[in-house]
């Protein structure tokens, strides 16, 4: 699929790298395995590669920027920025973890020095897609409009290739095409979280890229959870589908779905994903990996193509969950 309204070309499920920063939020990371699972996704054709500055504290990237070592030109690279973590970095608090505080500063001057510091934990000369991770807020509020004109300033200066966002809102991302050309839009998307439907609706009416992640609800509707799965890190903790009260309804709801993966060959998961790309004409499909076999697994979607019918068979039975 296209990229947004660029030229390049992306597969419709990407690889995202959260995980591989470890910490806080998802528990100890394998730098080996981390590797071994981005050269498999390159040999499996999924060729869009998603990470931030913030996955790990600059970790992800510099992990990333080690598989990628002679593969750069294999992949389309997307990274974010937004989020700063160092001592003496000014911003509005995000949020604290792994001991630091995280900031938010979309400041022109912060964005320019934030894409410098991507580019040397990448080992790369250029980012295809850079995106702003979380919106700016006050005391360190920066119009959208001054936020675009640096990332065409990055784009005439070859540093980047294309821009977009992430959690946003739909007027937000209407001040970003009057200032801009943004490509993508990222938002959590799944069968159980739709609050974005109405953006994502708006994106495929607009060509622009929409990129679901949480997909698989942190894990939760790959079909290899059971009550008795622990919870590790804060990034699964705060879906609330994992806790004990809906829990058992989201795997009966996936016991419902194996007849069907059976009958296209391929798992629950694959299922899922096959759904969500399913959902808008420019839907992508964010899938974070940390293990080669997660991303093999994930990567078996690419060939499933729900009839009508069988979307809207599982868009029902998911439903009386969603009220």
């Amino acid at each position: 699929m296209k990229l947004g309204n660029t030229t390049m070309e992306v597969s419709s499920i990407a690889l995202g790298t959260w995980a591989m920063g470890g910490g806080d939020s998802w528990g100890a990371s394998d730098e080996a395995e981390s590797i071994k699972t981005v050269h498999r996704a390159l040999e499996r054709g999924i060729n869009f590669i998603d990470t931030a500055p913030a996955y790990g504290n600059g970790l992800s990237e510099e992990l990333l920027g080690r598989a990628l070592k002679g593969k750069r030109n294999e992949c389309i690279l997307a990274t974010k920025c937004g989020l700063l973590w160092g001592p003496e970095d000014e911003g509005a608090v995000h949020k604290s973890r792994d001991g630091v505080v995280i900031r938010r500063n979309l400041s022109p001057a912060s964005i320019i020095e934030q894409v410098e510091k991507s580019l040397k934990r990448l080992g790369t000369d250029h980012i295809d897609l850079l995106l702003t991770h979380w919106q700016s807020i006050p005391p360190y509020f920066t119009p959208i409009e001054e936020t675009v004109q640096a990332m065409e300033r990055l784009i005439e200066q070859g540093k980047i290739r294309s821009y977009g966002a992430c959690n946003l809102t739909l007027e937000q991302l209407k001040e970003y095409q009057a200032y801009g050309n943004p490509s993508l839009v990222q938002e959590r998307f799944s069968l159980l979280t739709r609050s974005k439907q109405a953006l994502a609706s708006y994106c495929a009416e607009q060509g622009i890229t929409f990129q679901a992640y949480s997909p698989l609800e942190r894990g939760l509707l790959t079909g290899k959870v059971d009550l008795d799965t622990k919870v590790v890190g804060t990034a699964k903790a705060s879906v609330a589908w994992y806790d004990a009260e809906h829990r058992p309804q989201v795997l009966h709801m996936l016991d419902s779905l194996k007849e069907m993966a059976g009958s296209y060959d391929c798992t629950v998961g694959n299922l899922v994903i096959a759904w969500t790309r399913q959902a808008e004409k420019t839907m992508n499909v964010l899938c974070g990996a940390r293990k080669p076999e997660q991303i093999e697994e994930n990567s078996q979607a690419l060939s499933v193509v729900l009839s009508g019918a069988d979307w809207k068979a599982i868009d029902d039975l998911v439903r009386p969950l969603l009220t």
